[in-house]
Parts: structure tokens; sequence; C-alpha cells
């Protein structure tokens, strides 16, 4: 088994019921993605450390993201009763958010610098501290793939990987990056 199936193995066996790699060329850092936080409709623009503005500019996030060669996207899907289903989606986003912990845990065992980028705001604290106070877990802060200017859907399309699941299905994707 080569490295990149291992890899892809580690997330499937994490839960994530689709999953991919990820060519780091394909991705393109739009200004339009990271206007549409400032509309706000997710209420966490200017409430968040991961989110902007606290989370950097733009072209910093692009060079972050651009120090790594390879990377893994990761996607749980969600079964809904309906498209009214909240407590579907919320489940759904949960189990994200754990599985992208989960997953993160083991990557740093073999490559100590990965990053993760996840879907949505951080939301490892109930309330966050931001602007008031740093970060509590700055080591486990998670920006989004929309805060770093990733057309979410566009990644995924242009990396084989689905983005709409069907019919009363929810997903959620992150990925994760790293260098060998």
């Amino acid at each position: 088994m080569n490295e990149n199936e291992k890899v892809l193995e580690l997330a499937r066996n994490t839960g994530f019921e689709s999953v991919g790699m990820l060519d780091m060329t394909t991705l393109r850092f739009l200004p339009e993605v990271r206007e549409m936080c400032e509309v706000n409709t997710c209420g966490r623009y200017g409430k968040s450390w991961a989110c902007p503005p606290a989370c950097g500019e733009l072209p910093e996030l692009q060079a972050k993201v651009e120090q790594y060669k390879e990377g893994i996207l990761v996607q749980t899907v969600g079964q809904l009763e309906d498209s009214l289903d909240i407590e579907g989606i919320q489940d759904a986003a949960i189990s994200h958010g754990k599985r992208l912990d989960e997953m993160w845990d083991e990557m740093k065992k073999c490559f100590p610098d990965v990053l993760v980028l996840g879907a949505g705001s951080c939301s490892r604290c109930r309330t966050c501290t931001y602007p008031d106070a740093p970060c509590r877990f700055p080591d486990k802060l998670m920006h989004s793939m929309e805060a770093c200017g990733l057309m979410v859907n566009e990644v995924c399309t242009r990396n084989g990987l689905p983005y709409n699941h069907g019919k009363d299905t929810i997903c959620y994707t992150g990925c994760f990056l790293f260098n060998r």
C-alpha cells in the first residue's frame, strides 16, 4: 500500500463517507468567497479567531496553504429526513467536527505540521474569546476552506469528489494538507 492509499484508508477508518486526494494545483483563492464571509450569513464574521477578519487576509492564508505539497479531501455525508431536518444537519456537522479532530490527531503522528481546513467556523469553544483575549486553543484552531477563499464545490469538482450526494443529504467537506 503506498502512502496516499494509507492516508485515504485512515480517512475511511475515521468514518468519512467520501474521500479523495487533493491536487494542490486545483486550488483557486477567490476574493469573492471571502466577500461572502463579510455578508455574515453564518453570524461568525468578526466573532471568531478562525473567521475573517481575525484569521488574516486572503494573501496571507493563500501563502500558508501553498506551503503544502499534498492534501486529502474528506466528507461527512448526513442522511436527512427531509430538507428541513435541522437536527440531522446539526448531527452531521458535529460528526464532521469530531472526525476532523480524530484524524488530525492521527495525521500529526506522521505529519507534525499538518494543516486542517474545516467546514464553517471553528466551534471548539461555546463562546470564542475574539477579540477580547487570545484563542484558548491556538494549536487546535481550525480555519474553514471558505475563510481561505476556497469555493468548496469547485474544489470538490476539480478533484473528482461529489459535492452533492443526492436528495435529503447534507455534506460537510474539509481537507488535510501535509508535506512528506
